[in-house]
């Protein structure tokens, strides 16, 4: 397959973390990426910078909001401009941190909502005509606490619950010329927020495997569900066991 057949991913927040694990994940495994950023261009242009030299013409950078609706529709647009096709959106974009009850505010729900939620949605509907061309993919950056809730974290883990139904409901909808995956992760990488070492400890007794899992593992089963075209509507959790519950002493 030449440079200009390969396969087309866009990876939301992809300039740092998570996100720059599976660009380069895919990278790796043949794809063109396009890296999308909000702030953090100085990350995003060097990853593309250092992609483009192993492979010319291989990679590409978008700013947008995606808090702004406008931006949403213009990032779907610029995204198909890059390289006239797309094969996978990775909605791994996410806004993460507490909202106790008495001081949550509608800002809270707008930014949690709109970034694990609304702009998965929007950007699924921009693009899934050029998805379909393709036999394209979605694969939503989901999280355990969809379904078992995070302490003092409602609105986060309302978001994800939301974007797991998504998730579902859009493997229906786009079936059978699109497939829509989610993956779980669990603790993978700390919080950018500090975190005591005794909330570290804390959180590690809960999972069985007794250890953070890494960005390449969440990289490679985003990499195991493009391979999959008989997976669709799953949610993945990669999260050492965590999702299991709490060992039960005999």
């Amino acid at each position: 397959m030449s440079s200009s057949d390969s396969p087309v991913a866009l990876v939301t927040g992809s300039a740092k973390r998570l996100g720059r694990q599976i660009i380069c994940t895919l990278h790796q495994a043949g794809y063109r990426v396009i890296i999308h950023y909000h702030q953090s261009h100085k990350e995003a242009n060097s990853l593309a910078g250092s992609l483009n030299q192993q492979r010319p013409n291989s990679a590409a950078t978008l700013p947008a909001n995606l808090l702004d609706s406008q931006a949403l529709a213009q990032l779907a647009s610029n995204a198909l401009a890059c390289f006239q096709r797309l094969d996978v959106l990775v909605n791994n974009a996410s806004s993460f941190y507490p909202t106790p009850l008495a001081g949550a505010t509608l800002d809270n729900w707008d930014d949690l909502f709109g970034s694990n939620v609304k702009a998965p949605y929007f950007l699924a509907q921009a693009l899934a005509p050029a998805l379909s061309e393709n036999n394209g993919c979605i694969i939503n950056m989901v999280d355990i606490h969809a379904q078992q809730p995070l302490a003092d974290h409602s609105i986060y883990c309302m978001a994800k619950a939301a974007l797991l139904m998504m998730t579902k409901s859009l493997a229906r909808e786009l079936a059978p010329t699109i497939r829509v995956n989610g993956i779980a992760p669990g603790a993978i990488l700390w919080p950018s927020q500090q975190l005591a070492e005794t909330d570290k400890a804390a959180i590690l007794q809960q999972i069985p495997l007794q250890r953070t899992g890494t960005p390449e593992d969440i990289a490679n089963t985003v990499l195991f569900l493009l391979h999959s075209p008989y997976i669709s509507g799953q949610i993945i959790a990669v999260d050492g066991g965590r999702s299991l519950g709490a060992a039960q002493k005999a």
